[in-house]
């Protein structure tokens, strides 16, 4: 060590360290820092140069960023199709999902009373979207769109799936061979296959296999396709999990005569979903960034309202800007999810060293 490098203060020293210490902490911190260069005329059309209000549209032809166009259209691409006069129920729906999220993070509030709030705010949510009840004016699914719909489509899938993975995960694990093989069945096709052509075999196949009198909703067909594709992602997830627990627990419960699906609900699948957090939080922020694929089908989530949104001839085509507001709302979910992944995995790691 230099003597000049010896005379410097332990903080200075340990930076030094952190960013040049080797070879390899020196590239990867000279190429940081030319990325974050080469970001500078971004940065300067998003904030600097960029229109926030405008008298007049053709003013964004001058360039910069139009964020003033998202506020020209933030109810189309909040809410979509959906009647302008109506557009307090689809914002009470946005609350009610929120506030649902925020009343199921505290793992003390987890049980039957949590499933059974639910399952009331979602029949709320449906009624209020839907309406033809209650006095409330009947809107088609057709006219769903926006935020409402990728919410609803997460939730929903994610909510579905979660049940039907655990009966996969049992099934494959089990001993009974033909829930074996459906199990086996069913998850490796469903992974064989990627999700735009379940969607595409959801919305253009499935009606021409049902029976003439039968008829399910374009939306309703979606949402079928999602929970498919979620549950056989995590039922794999899940019996990562099961595979990670000692046999003797579930011996042990067994030659106590408690029966068997009271074992699998109250010691195997708690410590077995403990285990897998990590990747379970994976698959829920990529099933919540696949929602954005259902545009494909016809179905007006918010990734296609911004895109209709951006298609104004009166506008000088603020694609990016639409975009990168709808990219920054799908930003926020998924780093909320990771975020309360990470504080699930802290309050276990506490328990388990207390």
């Amino acid at each position: 060590m230099t003597d000049k490098t010896q005379t410097m203060g332990p903080r200075r020293r340990s930076l030094l360290k952190l960013f040049f210490g080797d070879v390899f902490s020196a590239l990867l911190t000279v190429s940081s820092v030319l990325v974050v260069l080469s970001l500078l005329p971004a940065l300067e059309w998003a904030t600097i140069d960029a229109h926030w209000t405008v008298v007049s549209p053709n003013e964004c032809r001058e360039g910069g960023a139009c964020w003033a166009f998202i506020r020209a259209k933030l109810n189309l691409i909040l809410f979509g199709l959906y009647p302008p006069d109506e557009q307090w129920r689809p914002t009470i729906v946005i609350g009610l999902v929120i506030a649902m999220i925020l009343a199921s993070l505290s793992p003390r509030l987890w049980g039957k009373g949590l499933l059974m709030a639910w399952g009331g705010a979602t029949f709320a949510m449906l009624v209020l979207m839907q309406g033809g009840i209650f006095g409330l004016y009947y809107v088609p699914t057709s006219k769903w769109g926006g935020l409402p719909v990728t919410l609803l489509l997460a939730t929903l899938s994610l909510g579905l799936a979660f049940p039907l993975a655990v009966l996969l995960a049992l099934g494959r694990r089990g001993k009974l061979p033909i829930a074996r093989a459906i199990s086996i069945t069913m998850i490796e096709l469903v992974r064989g296959f990627p999700l735009v052509s379940l969607l595409f075999v959801a919305a253009i196949v499935l009606p021409l296999l049902l029976p003439p009198d039968w008829s399910v909703d374009k939306l309703g067909r979606t949402l079928a396709a999602l929970t498919i594709f979620a549950s056989s992602y995590l039922a794999e997830v899940i019996r990562g999990g099961l595979q990670s627990l000692d046999e003797g627990q579930k011996e042990a419960a067994e030659a106590l005569g408690i029966p068997y699906w009271k074992i699998i609900w109250h010691i195997v699948l708690p410590q077995a979903i403990q285990n897998v957090i990590p990747p379970l939080t994976n698959t829920a922020i990529v099933m919540v960034k696949n929602t954005s694929l259902v545009l494909i089908v016809g179905v007006f989530d918010m990734l296609s309202a911004a895109r209709s949104a951006a298609t104004d001839p009166e506008w000088p085509s603020p694609f990016s800007e639409a975009y990168m507001f709808v990219a920054l709302i799908y930003f926020i979910i998924c780093f909320g999810i990771s975020s309360y992944s990470h504080y699930l995995e802290q309050g276990i790691q506490a328990r388990r060293h207390s």
